[in-house]
């Protein structure tokens, strides 16, 4: 069986970007979401609109590849950048936290994480779909190229 991490991960994240925005009424962006920035790094707000499921989805697939709880402070760092400083050396920042704090609890509301005592961790009902989406990109990635039809089970 094809698992979260044996797929593309853009075709994976975008996929479950849509899965989110259409089947997930618990995930939704704020109304300030068009206006902020992810990180002091940045200069600008994204300029896709759906960016908000976006970064649920890459959140999700950032925890099932750690495996175990994992953190704001760590995610974080995930998604933080180097901040340009003019003509002084670049720095790395962090991420904006009240992006990913929100997500996190969205994705809690929809019981798609649970909270432990070392950090959130993906409930199997979130395993579960990450790995039905997974199967999906993959068969659609095989029809594309028939050479990766070889690492599917014959189902």
């Amino acid at each position: 069986m094809v698992n979260a991490l044996e797929v593309p991960a853009d075709r994976l994240i975008k996929r479950l970007a849509a899965y989110l925005k259409e089947n997930v009424p618990e995930v939704k962006p704020p109304s300030w979401h068009s206006f902020v920035k992810t990180g002091c790094f940045k200069e600008r707000p994204p300029s896709d609109p759906d960016w908000w499921y976006v970064r649920a989805a890459s959140i999700l697939r950032k925890m099932y590849k750690a495996g175990e709880p994992v953190g704001l402070s760590e995610l974080r760092v995930v998604y933080g950048g180097r901040q340009r400083r003019g003509v002084r050396p670049p720095h790395f920042r962090r991420a904006g936290g009240s992006i990913i704090r929100k997500i996190l609890q969205q994705l809690e509301q929809a019981q798609l994480v649970r909270r432990t005592r070392k950090g959130r961790v993906l409930t199997p009902q979130a395993i579960a779909i990450m790995d039905r989406v997974a199967l999906e990109v993959a068969r659609e990635y095989a029809r594309e190229n028939p050479e990766y039809s070889k690492y599917l089970a014959t189902t």
